[in-house]
């Protein structure tokens, strides 16, 4: 018997930007041995005529620090032809950690991100203080992908300062431990460091998380440390100060750095130039600075099925029944009317509905209708009160309509503008987290169907290495994110004229029957990590063959 495995017949992407070849490729262990004819019979095989060889997707945005606790198969990125995941994003990581303070992390991570608290305490084995502690901790579980991690700041800062690191400054002898920790972090495997300067991320008690406010020193001086032992700085910054936020990026890229920031592709056309502005400044000088966006709007989920709503009492109420509850309720007249009163009260609801799309009756969901196609227009077509629709739909359909509530990245043309610059790369699907209320997950899988099929903004080689070859230079590595001789076998087979996301779904499948939304695809014939085939035919095969990439 020959090759550990070969994929045959195949039309071979390599993620360099290349035009496509027609290959076979042989892999041995965790390596792509050969690209070519590949000769004799392999111990496995798999038949890729007809279909798009690529290598395997690097996740730049996951939240899935928790969720690999209970789910170390990582749906849904799994599904979506992703073998990569960076965990540790916008700084909150739950280490490093004091014994006495996994309560404070795991709260935390619940207000910022919406994975639930007691799933976290409970999931989790807490068997860790050092950041290496807990990239050994996920190791040992065994997951279906590769996981990269970064040290956050929220822990970093509440370790060496307690209390003190929420609305205190740091002093220099603050800095120089903080600096102690993110070195040995990075020593013991993290890929570099992020904070979240975002003004939506909150603590239990209102206040902002731990680094929200830090001074421009600090973050100097941990770039100069990450930036020397050859790591990356993330951020997500405040959208309220761009100018602000992009100069103090500038500085930390100064310090040897690669920055990846999270940024939103489609308000207007004007904030997408003023990022474009700024990151050509940084480009005039050589500094490597990436940033992130969800390739379609970003947003929540909304129907029958979900529970997320307006938010009004009486629709709060609703979203607190179960499913047949709720469906029983909007029997009721007198109900009815007085939801549809709770939100033409406020104005700012009613402006709501215009962002609030129907993502269809089919098997696949509609996330690319013009801005026009929305709720309001449903209801003016209908003769109704935008919720008076949204009601009717939900009864026609038993409960399963499904809308999509725009919360960024609204404006698609500006989106698609954002896109095409030579610096942002798409992603932040915040996989593992607001698991209840967003699934943004299967953001690659729509870049192939809708920007590459339907669009063709990039021909297939450049989309590919958008996904692949491209963050890998993010993370840093160097064996990976290319279908090349001497590789790292991260793989996808793909039906690139039929991959689509499938409709969200509501499960509740977390600790403790909490629920979330979860989204399958179409179109992956096969996913191999290191080697290992870990999807065939849209399933999950059981293999878990993924490591920690140090």
């Amino acid at each position: 018997m020959g090759h550990d495995l070969v994929i045959r017949n195949g039309s071979v992407v390599d993620g360099t930007g290349s035009e496509a070849i027609e290959a076979d490729i042989a892999v041995d262990g965790d390596r792509i041995t050969a690209v070519g004819v590949i000769e004799g019979r392999a111990k496995e095989e798999i038949d890729a005529q007809g279909h798009t060889v690529t290598p395997g997707f690097i996740d730049l945005h996951t939240h899935l620090d928790a969720q690999i606790g209970w789910d170390p198969d990582l749906t849904p990125v799994s599904w979506h032809g992703v073998t990569t995941a960076l965990f540790g994003n916008c700084g909150v990581t739950f280490a490093p950690v004091k014994s006495t303070d996994h309560e404070f992390l795991a709260e935390m991570m619940e207000t910022v991100e919406d994975i639930p608290k007691k799933a976290i305490l409970h999931g989790l084995p807490w068997d860790w203080e050092s950041y290496g502690e807990y990239l050994d901790s996920i190791q040992a579980m065994q997951p279906s992908i590769n996981i990269a991690g970064l040290v956050g700041h929220c822990a970093v800062r509440f370790y060496v300062m307690g209390e003190r690191s929420v609305e205190e400054s740091a002093t220099d002898e603050d800095i120089k431990e903080m600096k102690r920790v993110v070195a040995k972090s990075v020593k013991e495997g993290a890929v570099g460091f992020s904070t979240s300067r975002f003004l939506g991320h909150f603590l239990p008690d209102g206040r902002h998380v731990p680094g929200t406010h830090a001074e421009d020193k600090e973050l100097i001086e941990i770039a100069k440390t990450v930036g020397d032992l050859g790591g990356m700085m993330q951020a997500a910054i405040d959208f309220g100060s761009i100018d602000r936020e992009m100069n103090l990026l500038k500085e930390q890229a100064r310090q040897n750095s690669r920055i990846l920031f999270s940024t939103a592709g489609g308000g207007t056309h004007e904030q997408g130039d003023l990022f474009d502005a700024k990151v050509r400044e940084f480009q005039a000088e050589g500094l490597d600075i990436t940033g992130v966006t969800v390739p379609r709007s970003g947003g929540g989920v909304w129907g029958f099925s979900t529970g997320n709503f307006w938010r009004t009492r009486e629709w709060t109420k609703l979203a607190g029944m179960n499913f047949g509850a709720r469906m029983a309720a909007i029997e009721d007249p007198v109900i009815v009317a007085d939801l549809v009163a709770s939100v033409e009260a406020k104005p700012e609801l009613m402006k709501m509905c215009r962002r609030i799309y129907w993502l269809g009756d089919g098997h696949h969901p509609n996330y690319a209708r013009e801005r026009n196609d929305n709720l309001v227009a449903l209801a003016s077509a209908a003769n109704e009160h935008p919720v008076e629709t949204f009601i009717r739909m939900a009864k026609e359909s038993n409960g399963q309509a499904l809308f999509h509530a725009r919360g960024f990245s609204v404006n698609l043309d500006s989106l698609q503008k954002m896109l095409q610059t030579d610096w942002v790369l798409p992603g932040l699907g915040d996989a593992g987290a607001h698991v209840s209320q967003i699934m943004d997950a299967g953001w690659a899988t729509f870049t192939l169907s809708h920007w590459y099929r339907n669009k063709q903004i990039w021909n297939l080689p450049e989309t590919i290495r958008r996904l692949t070859d491209a963050p890998a230079r993010v993370l840093g590595l160097g064996d990976r994110g290319r279908i090349a001789v001497g590789q790292k076998a991260d793989i996808n087979v793909i039906d690139v004229d039929r991959v689509a996301e499938c409709m969200p779904e509501h499960v509740t499948d977390f600790p403790f029957g909490a629920p979330r939304l979860i989204q399958r695809a179409v179109g992956y014939k096969a996913t191999v990590c290191n080697g290992g085939v870990i999807l065939r035919d849209d399933e999950l095969t059981g293999t878990r063959s993924g490591t920690v990439i140090r």
